[in-house]
């Protein structure tokens, strides 16, 4: 359609058009990379227009007039969420930050608490039909110009044409701008491309094939994307669409296939990036654009099983609780859609959220993981709604648990310097008990090479990893459901109390080295539990003790034949030469797995009739 042709009264510069903004005015701006960039200078440009109120989301033009002090005495700025490019101002108090989640700010326009008289915006060139597109910047816009009393858009010809609810009729524009320029790009970097990687790598372990994936605002989420391209079949169901999901489409990772809710299609509100990644958008019908208030709508978002959240947090403390919008009383970002997807992914079956973070800040000089939220931190995300924390020593799982686990969970994948003063604090709080034991001081990442998958003739999966501290109670719930039987040729007597003195010291003597326990866990429902143990300690120069336990009901499936086949590669490594173990005599299940396993294992009869078992790792069955 020939704009001049079909309704040449509303085609006007841009000064005509904005020159009917009355002073007073409380006008919307479209959001971030869709921003009318040259409607915002000509208006700013516009020296009789003053007490002008602006409501934006994520604004990037209005930068270059913040350090004007005649701008700040006509323009007030209300941003719901602060850009890096309006961080400065934000600290220095020349914007006003309203806190709110993203899903409802439509609602504010709808319902008037925050009214609107004009509204610029930026779409696409109409098509035959009179139809234009908002193009990258679908979000609050299309609520803001609908409750706009005068609609100003920019027709920009490099504006993406994208499928879904973005398509805004000629007749709901009262002026157009004919003006081309390059949409704003905002490509996010990595700061600390190690970290990045580490923390990858764990998040890559919590993500499975079909899932359905959030990715937030921020530069790390984004990054982590990488390392998701083993997988098969993911979803997409997110607020913001980036260029670090550019590499998964290609390569045919997200397939939109497994999904539950709009199958086939990636759903998102907002793109922001590169002009490849708007090359891409632009007119492809797997994207399916719709605003804000559905696409963050908890309801919907749970509509989506297996939906898993992946957002990033300025610091989180030690119960839990996470802060993401401020530095201390300095504004920093937003809300966002952080609690919105928190909440969705919770309801989601099979689903839950990630809040990926690294464990310092300034140069490693602080932690992300700290006692207390900073004076004047705000709470974005309560101690309830948190489930995965990841940083780049590991993961902490929260949900269901309480102050004591919380505390080892976190302290365990904070930065190792600080882990034995958050053990401290949390001892002078009454968080943990008085004689607990911090965890490691020292980088256990290399423990990732000693995680296993086994899989069972019944084709269930057991995930074979080190005992952590943080799995005292675990522990103690895995030999509390042991059998008396069980637990006597374990320990060559009727033990019937495993406290958490008794469980402490099991993982305190685990060095990770000459001293190794590694657990099996199977799925139950929603989490995993505990159902083998196997540990071997120092007996002497070149020698280890091993001994195991496994769960009534996973007996007889060769999975003490595994975790023995696992400890020795372990020791090896360890420069161990072979192994001892103590056996009773009518253990005959036991004293099999170590003669199948080395057929020339000598064995002694010990007084009282248990055997002693010397095992040489030369001898192995196979080697």
């Amino acid at each position: 359609m020939n704009l001049h042709e079909h309704c040449p009264e509303k085609v006007v510069s841009a000064k005509d058009a904005v020159s009917e903004i009355k002073n007073g005015s409380r006008v919307f701006i479209g959001t971030g990379c869709g921003e009318p960039q040259h409607l915002i200078r000509t208006m700013v440009s516009l020296m009789t227009l003053q007490d002008i109120i602006v409501y934006q989301m994520l604004s990037s033009t209005f930068s270059e007039f913040i350090d004007d002090d005649s701008f700040l005495r006509r323009f007030s700025l209300k941003l719901f969420f602060i850009s890096a490019y309006m961080r400065k101002a934000a600290f220095e108090g020349k914007i006003d930050y309203i806190p709110t989640y993203l899903s409802q700010i439509p609602h504010l326009f709808c319902n008037r608490r925050i009214g609107l008289d004009v509204a610029l915006i930026q779409v696409s060139p109409p098509d035959r039909f009179g139809y234009c597109s908002l193009g990258v910047s679908v979000d609050i816009t299309r609520a803001g110009m609908e409750n706009a009393g005068l609609v100003i858009a920019q027709v920009n010809p490099q504006m993406p044409k994208t499928w879904g609810d973005s398509f805004v009729h000629v007749d709901e524009i009262d002026h157009f701008v004919l003006h081309e320029e390059p949409i704003l790009e905002m490509i996010p970097g990595t700061k600390d491309p190690e970290v990045t990687q580490r923390i990858g790598h764990y998040v890559s372990q919590l993500v499975d094939d079909g899932a359905t994936l959030q990715i937030g605002f921020g530069h790390l989420p984004n990054a982590i994307l990488q390392y998701l391209e083993d997988k098969r079949h993911l979803g997409i169901h997110t607020q913001l669409i980036t260029d670090g999901l550019l590499p998964l489409l290609r390569k045919k990772v997200i397939t939109n296939k497994k999904k539950t809710h709009i199958p086939g299609k990636v759903v998102a509100s907002l793109c922001m990036g590169s002009k490849e990644l708007y090359d891409y958008v632009n007119d492809n019908p797997i994207f399916y654009f719709r605003s804000s208030e559905y696409v963050n709508d908890p309801q919907i978002i749970a509509r989506n099983d297996h939906l898993i959240s992946i957002s990033s947090a300025l610091e989180v403390d030690l119960t839990g609780q996470v802060c993401m919008d401020s530095v201390g009383y300095m504004f920093y970002s937003g809300i966002g859609d952080q609690v919105d997807f928190l909440r969705g992914s919770a309801m989601s079956k099979g689903g839950f959220s990630i809040i990926a973070l690294p464990s310092t800040a300034r140069d490693g000089e602080v932690s992300r993981i700290v006692p207390h939220l900073s004076e004047g931190a705000g709470v974005a995300t309560t101690r309830g709604d948190v489930n995965f924390i990841v940083t780049e020593y590991g993961i902490a799982e929260l949900q269901g648990k309480g102050i004591f686990q919380r505390v080892m969970e976190l302290a365990q994948i904070a930065h190792p310097k600080f882990r034995k003063d958050l053990i401290e604090f949390a001892k002078q709080r009454h968080y943990i008990f008085k004689d607990q034991i911090p965890p490691s001081a020292e980088d256990l990442t290399f423990l990732e090479k000693y995680k296993h998958t086994l899989t069972l003739k019944n084709g269930k999966p057991v995930e074979i990893r080190p005992l952590y501290p943080s799995d005292e109670f675990a522990s103690r719930n895995f030999f509390y459901s042991l059998q008396e039987e069980t637990i006597y040729y374990r320990f060559f007597h009727k033990m019937r109390l495993f406290s958490h003195e008794v469980i402490q010291k099991q993982w305190a003597g685990v060095d990770y080295r000459k001293n190794m326990s590694i657990i099996g866990l199977v799925q139950n429902r929603d989490h995993k539990e505990i159902m083998a143990i196997g540990s071997y300690a120092v007996d002497d120069e070149d020698r280890a003790e091993v001994a195991f336990v496994v769960r009534e009901d996973f007996q007889g499936m060769g999975i003490a034949s595994y975790l023995l086949k696992v400890l020795e590669g372990m020791a090896k490594e360890n420069h161990y030469k072979g192994f001892s173990a103590t056996v009773l005599r009518d253990n005959a299940g036991m004293i099999r797995v170590f003669k199948k396993r080395y057929p020339n294992a000598k064995t002694f009869v010990e007084g009282g009739g248990d055997i002693s078992i010397h095992m040489d790792f030369e001898d192995a069955a196979d080697k």
